[in-house]
C-alpha cells in the first residue's frame, strides 16, 4: 500500500513560532463582539459547554491571557519544519543532557496539541531526547491541502521525520489519535521501535472472540452509553467537517465552546482542578492562530474512508505498555488489547484522564520512564 512507504521528505529547517500581532489583535476584537446563544435555566453542562463558564473564560482570554508567554516557551524547544509528501510538519525537540539518551516521540490527538506535553518535558529529558511533532492539519503543522492524511500515513511521515533527525532507534508514546499513529509506526518499523507506550488503546474484539471479565463487561456497557451520548462530535467531524469549520474558524467563542467541553468531559475531576486556565487557552489559541480547527477535524473524515488501511496491518509485536488512567473515556477489555499488542506492562496511575500528560504530568512521566526502564532502555 502507498501508506506503507515513507514519502519523499524535504530537509528539516529551524522555524520559530511567531504569530503576527495583527492576528492577536483581531482575536481580541472578535472576543469583544462575541454573540452567545441563550441557555435553559438550570441546564448546566447537560447540552454542552455551560454558558456562564464560557463567558468567564472568554473574558479572561480577552483581558488577561498572554499568548506570547507560551510562544516563548515553545521557541526554546528547537522548533523546526519539514515537508513529507507535500505536507508541512512542524516539530519541537527537547534534547537530554545525555547525548546517548533514547529518542522518544510523543504524539498528541484531538482536540489537543503539543502543548499537552509542556509539563512533562523537564522530567522526561533526564532520560530521553523528546520529539513532539504536530499532527498534519493540527496547529503548527498548518492545514492539510490534500486528501488521505489518516493515521497510518501520518505514522509513515513521522518515521521519515525521525530519520531526518538522525534517529534510527526510538521509543513511542501516544494517546487519542496519537495512540493510533504510534501503533502504526511501531507496526511499520518494529526494528527501530524500542517500545510503545499508550495511554489510550484502540482495539476491537478478536475474530475468534475472547473472554471478558465482569469488570470489563461493565466497562463495555459504559462504552455503549458513551457512544449514545458522547460521540456527536465524531459524527459531525467524520461526515461534515467543512460545514462545522466555517463556525470554528470564524468565531473564537465557538472554537472555545467546542473544545473546552471535551477537556471537561474527559478529565479525571473538575475542569478547574484538572487544568490551569492558561494551559487550556494555550491549546485553544494554538488552533485559532494557525487556523486549523477545520483541518484537524478532517482526521475523523479520513479515518472513516480509510478503514482498515489506517490501522496496523497485524498484531503489534514490539513491547507495549498500557497506562490505564482512571479518567479515560473508554478502555477496551484487556484480552482484546493483548490480542492486538505485545503487552508487557499494564499500569493504573492514581490520577489523570484522557489528556494525561497535561492533567497528571508527574504520573505520566513516571509511568513512561518506568516502562522504558523495564526494557533496559534508560
Amino acid at each position: 500500500m502507498a501508506a506503507e512507504t515513507e514519502g519523499a521528505a524535504q530537509g528539516i529547517e529551524p522555524h520559530l513560532i511567531d504569530v503576527p500581532q495583527s492576528v492577536l489583535d483581531d482575536l481580541r476584537l472578535r472576543l469583544d463582539r462575541a454573540r452567545l446563544p441563550n441557555q435553559l435555566d438550570g441546564i448546566g453542562w447537560e447540552q454542552g459547554t455551560e454558558k456562564s463558564y464560557l463567558e468567564s473564560l472568554l473574558e479572561y482570554w480577552r483581558t488577561t491571557y498572554d499568548w506570547r508567554l507560551v510562544e516563548r516557551r515553545l521557541n526554546t524547544m528547537q522548533p523546526m519544519v519539514t515537508h513529507v509528501d507535500g505536507q508541512r510538519i512542524h516539530v519541537l525537540q527537547a534534547r537530554s543532557p545525555n547525548p546517548d539518551a533514547l529518542p522518544l516521540l510523543l504524539v498528541h490527538g484531538w482536540p489537543g496539541s503539543v502543548i499537552e506535553f509542556l509539563d512533562v518535558i523537564d522530567p522526561l529529558t533526564a532520560d530521553f531526547h523528546v520529539v513532539m511533532p504536530s499532527l498534519p492539519g493540527f496547529t503548527f503543522s498548518g492545514p492539510t491541502s490534500q486528501r488521505g492524511w489518516h493515521p497510518r500515513r501520518i505514522a509513515a511521515a513521522f518515521g521519515a521525520v525521525l530519520e531526518q533527525l538522525g534517529y534510527e532507534r526510538y521509543g513511542l508514546q501516544g494517546g487519542d489519535w496519537g495512540s493510533l499513529v504510534a501503533a502504526n509506526l511501531a507496526d511499520l518499523h518494529p526494528e527501530r521501535t524500542v517500545g510503545l507506550h499508550l495511554n489510550m488503546v484502540t482495539a476491537t474484539r478478536p475474530m475468534k472472540g475472547a473472554s471478558v471479565t465482569a469488570e470489563e463487561s461493565a466497562a463495555l456497557e459504559q462504552a455503549k452509553h458513551w457512544r449514545r451520548t458522547g460521540v456527536g462530535y465524531q459524527e459531525i467531524q467524520g461526515t461534515r467537517p467543512q460545514s462545522l469549520g466555517y463556525a470554528l474558524d470564524d468565531s473564537p467563542a465557538g472554537l472555545a465552546g467546542w473544545i473546552i467541553e471535551k477537556f471537561r468531559e474527559w478529565s479525571d475531576g473538575d475542569l478547574e482542578d484538572a487544568f490551569a486556565v492558561d494551559r487550556l487557552l494555550d491549546n485553544i489559541t494554538a488552533y485559532w492562530v494557525t487556523r486549523t480547527a477545520t483541518s484537524s477535524a478532517r482526521i475523523y473524515w479520513e479515518m472513516r474512508r480509510a478503514g482498515r488501511e489506517a490501522v496496523p496491518a497485524r498484531r503489534v509485536e514490539v513491547p507495549t505498555a498500557i497506562a490505564e488512567f482512571p479518567g479515560e473515556m473508554f478502555q477496551p477489555p484487556r484480552s482484546w488489547t493483548e490480542a492486538a499488542f505485545n503487552v508487557v506492562r499494564w499500569s493504573a496511575p492514581a490520577r489523570g484522564g484522557h489528556f494525561a500528560a497535561m492533567e497528571a504530568p508527574e504520573e505520566f512521566a513516571a509511568d513512561v520512564r518506568a516502562f522504558f526502564a523495564q526494557l533496559g532502555a534508560v
